[in-house]
């Protein structure tokens, strides 16, 4: 059994024995093993050269990763918390996805780290980025929620000649085990997958919010409500065709996802609906997601911003009798 955690270690570690020009550099990635762990032991494996701990300065992290991707290499850098990805928003949004369509010259790097609440990590170590990053042309925005797809996506990504910022749920980092396949496999950045048949109401989701989604989908089934749930694992590209395949299934649809409601990607699938499959719809498309403050450090506080299984309970009943 692999953790998520264990998964996306071994998967960059698979990818670091298969192709030496892949190297990790970040915050006490090396000797410390990272924030996390993921990391741990990688320096005594693969040395000093290809394990590479910096300074606290994500904006030099991805100055010096994009760099070496220029040249070939394929960096795979750690950020110890993806709320600090501001502090290198310039050369993600203005160097690093930009360089192909400037002048011809893929990027293939990757920039991880952990995101999401559920620790009561606090408003500077729990938020959502994502969205910011999926609106930037030029990026993929990998969201996985399981560990096999950890794995075959962070694969993935650092094959990829595109940038990729590989966001980690930390919530789901020790919490989710499953047997993952022999030998090595990828999974295709771009592609949803139907974790959960149902005919009733579709809700889309990613990363930790589809776990909440199964748990009110099993409580719902007692009621002889059956949710389809659908995980998107990318925001950037999004699977323009399971969106609406599903909507035109179901006829219904709640959109579900951590990071605030304002300006959240629920609104851009809500459009892809719209454009697609507006006349399937048996029902308004319902959005949830956390409310538009920080993310508290108090656990009843943060319970409350969050979104719940009660709430994907109570609007899935509203729309199947709508």
């Amino acid at each position: 059994m692999h953790t998520y955690l264990e998964a996306i270690r071994e998967g960059i570690w698979e990818e670091m024995e298969r192709d030496p020009a892949v190297f990790c550099i970040g915050e006490d990635i090396g000797v410390y093993g990272g924030a996390f762990k993921v990391t741990e032991g990688f320096i005594h494996h693969f040395g000093s050269d290809r394990v590479i701990d910096t300074p606290i300065a994500e904006a030099a992290i991805v100055s010096a990763a994009f760099g070496a991707s220029l040249t070939g290499m394929r960096p795979v850098a750690e950020f110890q918390f993806m709320d600090f990805i501001s502090c290198a928003h310039n050369q993600i949004v203005n160097m690093v996805a930009k360089s192909n369509y400037r002048w011809n010259a893929p990027a293939p790097l990757v920039l991880r780290g952990p995101s999401g609440g559920g620790v009561s990590g606090g408003p500077f170590h729990s938020q959502n980025p994502e969205t910011t990053y999926a609106h930037t042309p030029g990026l993929k925005v990998i969201c996985p929620a399981t560990a096999h797809d950890a794995k075959g996506l962070i694969k993935s990504a650092i094959r990829d000649n595109n940038p990729c910022l590989f966001f980690e749920h930390k919530f789901l980092y020790r919490r989710i085990k499953e047997e993952l396949p022999a030998g090595d496999y990828t999974v295709e950045i771009g592609k949803a997958r139907t974790h959960r048949e149902g005919r009733d109401v579709s809700v889309i989701t990613y990363a930790a919010m589809v776990y909440v989604a199964q748990e009110a989908a099993e409580i719902l089934a007692k009621e002889g409500i059956e949710l389809e749930i659908v995980d998107l694992r990318t925001i950037a590209p999004l699977d323009r065709e399971e969106i609406a395949n599903t909507a035109k299934k179901t006829n219904r649809v709640i959109i579900l996802h951590e990071d605030h409601k304002t300006g959240g990607i629920a609104g851009e699938i809500a459009a892809i609906i719209n454009e697609l499959a507006f006349d399937d719809l048996d029902a308004p498309i319902v959005r949830i997601a956390a409310l538009d403050t920080p993310v508290p450090f108090s656990p009843p506080l943060e319970k409350f911003f969050l979104p719940k299984v009660e709430d994907v309970v109570r609007e899935a009943r509203r729309l199947r009798s709508y």
